[in-house]
């Protein structure tokens, strides 16, 4: 199920059918270019949470997410204290998985070194990652779940401290940026 058209006639890749908010979320965000420090914060805190689970599962949270994470505000998120960790395991609207939790806070240290003086270095080492244009997958069987730059960026952001960024979890973060395009042909996001 590459590609689904629903009853107005629109053609979408196949994944996000069924379900509004997958609809909003691939019409909308999946695929658009994504720049700044505390949105790709939030994108790859996400992405870490995702790992092991649909989803669709954070994004409906992600509304929880934002709110128990100080909407993902660098700063305020590097802040957090073991007794948040506490407060956070308890939060039964986020995913409540401890070692996800405190890499989720650890990231967040790392980022604000990274940044402080340097603002948008985080966009920028990212973003460096991003791939040349490829051909546009004809269906899911040919979307790649880990790619050479989605590995690089791993090892990269490994290197300097951060968890659960994998290369899966990080070519995920790839095509929910806007890195890469994997709408598939005949979607009507494809290309855009």
């Amino acid at each position: 199920m590459s590609v689904v058209t629903d009853e107005a006639g629109v053609a979408r890749c196949g994944w996000s059918a069924g379900d509004d908010e997958y609809r909003r979320y691939h019409d909308e965000e999946w695929g658009v270019a994504l720049h700044g420090d505390r949105p790709l914060f939030e994108k790859l805190s996400l992405e870490g949470f995702q790992a092991g689970l649909s989803w669709i599962t954070i994004l409906r949270r992600r509304p929880n997410f934002r709110r128990a994470f100080a909407d993902f505000e660098i700063d305020a998120v590097a802040e957090l204290t073991t007794s948040d960790v506490e407060r956070l395991m308890l939060d039964p609207g986020i995913i409540r998985n401890r070692a996800k939790i405190v890499a989720t806070i650890s990231n967040a240290r790392i980022t604000r070194e990274l940044v402080r003086d340097d603002p948008g270095a985080l966009d920028r080492m990212i973003w460096s990652f991003a791939p040349h244009r490829r051909a546009r997958p004809p269906g899911a069987g040919e979307v790649p779940a880990v790619t050479a730059e989605s590995t690089a960026m791993s090892k990269a952001l490994r290197g300097l401290g951060y968890r659960f960024v994998g290369p899966t979890t990080l070519y995920a973060l790839m095509q929910a940026s806007g890195m890469v395009d994997d709408h598939f042909a005949g979607c009507w996001r494809a290309g855009r």
